[in-house]
């Protein structure tokens, strides 16, 4: 089965065949398949020459002086932060980039500072990573309520209706008491212009492209959520490394991204792009190195006054070594194209799902089950499925774990930090949660068990990227057909889940 015959137009794609040659050759070399590319992405050759070479022939001090060393480094983050926005087509003017280590910590510094408030909501979709998920500590504590919207099976996508639902409206009442209260105080007079309209509801957080089905949810969802008052956290951290994010047009208050996933390198280094009005709303609880303008602590007087923009936001000193890399890869990425990726990705994804829904044992029964999408329309190169053996069980995912990494492929297995998307379609109900909390069941995962009454506990998770092939694809059916078919298999003898 040739992949053009279903998907011609991965022919306009033979570039990333020579690039893989070249920046990529690590790969054949060592005979490596690589299928993890929503875990991390690769990094090409010249990306790591760039950074030899420019430590190599310059010096870098902390950026929080003005020595020509300190101003050498302050120089190339700058020149980065513009970098970050022209990728992502935000004006300057109207976002701010500020580093972090990684998405997971631009998520933090959101769920941090933010103003959530008493009776005020929360609202996540059940397919969030765990990153995100994570910010409803800090609502809860703040006495707001965290709202989850549930996915559809089997596709794994949300109907808009429910997220419609979960986000109602409730300025106009507040505003209109607001505003009476106001007229009474100010006999008339006119408040504070627009104050009503700064009210929120709260914040709804959602990836641009789940990192457990691949789907893509609507962008319009941002303006939607806006209209009906509330900020939006958009986790681009899956989208990224295979599609473009038009700040110009879609402009959500806060993006959270880490750039180890959209060009392998820098590790170490992620991205919070906020509208510098929404940056400018939230409270950080704490106060460190580089995040303040003045402080004191002597004579009894505590006392300290937050830096502005960007630089409240990032504590300590940033990675100065490694966030010019950032520029180096968004730049190489533009050499190749976005759309060649893009296309590559969606032509070599459609071609994995149409044979991994065609693979059968040999009395013809389905040796896999997908979780979401089976075709390529409104996803990513992301796919979710479980193998199933010739007694119509499923295989279990750390046996699939282990013989796929000795047979030399790199794919992804387990729950994936994503546990409703885990839910949804493994079929975890609420009444499986609430026996394992109440009895502690889930201690028999340490010792290796699986609960009889969640048969599934995990999943593979095969994702493509800037330097896949053909090749990969066929390299990982030859070993699944060889593994698999018509084998029985047990879980006995494996080693303990480690969770998520």
């Amino acid at each position: 089965m040739d992949i053009l015959d279903s998907y011609p137009e991965y022919k306009g794609t033979d570039v990333l065949d020579t690039i893989r040659a070249t920046e990529y050759s690590y790969l054949d070399q060592n005979k490596q398949v690589y299928l993890d590319y929503t875990g991390a992405g690769l990094a090409a050759r010249s990306q790591y020459q760039a950074h030899e070479n420019r430590l190599a022939n310059a010096a870098f001090g902390n950026p929080h002086s003005v020595n020509p060393t300190s101003e050498a480094a302050t120089s190339l983050v700058e020149r980065t932060r513009v970098r970050v926005l022209e990728h992502l087509n935000a004006s300057p003017d109207e976002y701010a980039v500020v580093f972090t280590a990684n998405a997971t910590g631009a998520t933090r510094l959101v769920g941090e500072s933010y103003p959530f408030q008493r009776r005020g909501r929360l609202v996540l979709t059940l397919d969030n990573h765990n990153s995100v998920n994570g910010v409803r500590e800090f609502a809860h504590r703040r006495g707001s309520k965290a709202v989850y919207i549930n996915t559809q099976v089997p596709e794994l996508r949300i109907d808009e209706k429910d997220v419609v639902a979960a986000l109602p409206d409730r300025r106009r009442g507040r505003g209109q008491r607001w505003r009476s209260c106001l007229n009474i105080k100010n006999n008339g007079g006119g408040g504070p212009a627009g104050a009503q309209n700064k009210k929120k509801n709260g914040l709804f957080a959602f990836p641009a492209q789940s990192n457990f089905s691949g789907v893509r949810h609507p962008l319009s969802w941002v303006s939607l959520a806006q209209a009906r008052g509330y900020d939006v956290l958009l986790d681009a951290a899956a989208f990224l490394p295979t599609a473009k994010l038009d700040l110009s047009a879609v402009k959500p208050e806060f993006v959270v991204m880490s750039w180890y996933k959209v060009m392998g390198y820098p590790t170490g280094v992620g991205c919070l792009v906020a509208r510098r009005d929404a940056l400018a709303r939230l409270a950080r609880p704490w106060f460190s190195g580089g995040t303040v303008r003045a402080a004191t602590v002597g004579n009894g007087m505590e006392w300290h006054v937050m830096a502005v923009g960007e630089a409240a936001f990032e504590d300590g000193t940033v990675n100065f070594l490694s966030i010019p890399d950032v520029a180096v890869g968004l730049d190489f990425l533009a050499g190749v194209g976005m759309d060649v990726i893009a296309t590559r990705v969606k032509c070599l994804t459609g071609w994995f799902l149409d044979r991994l829904g065609r693979l059968e044992h040999s009395d013809g029964s389905a040796m896999a089950k997908i979780y979401g999408p089976t075709d390529v329309e409104s996803r990513g190169g992301t796919v979710c499925f479980n193998l199933v053996d010739a007694r119509g069980q499923i295989v279990d995912d750390r046996l699939v774990a282990a013989e796929s990494a000795a047979a030399g492929l790199s794919l992804r297995t387990g729950c994936f930090c994503n546990p409703g998307g885990g839910e949804a379609a493994f079929g975890i109900d609420e009444e499986a949660i609430r026996r394992v909390r109440a009895s502690g069941e889930w201690l028999l995962l340490e010792k290796g068990l699986s609960l009889p009454f969640m048969p599934i506990m995990g999943a593979v998770r095969v994702s493509f990227g800037l330097a896949s092939t053909t090749r990969d694809v066929d390299r990982f059916f030859e070993f699944v057909e060889a593994t698999y078919r018509d084998r029985v298999t047990t879980a006995e003898g494996l080693a303990p889940r480690q969770g998520c």
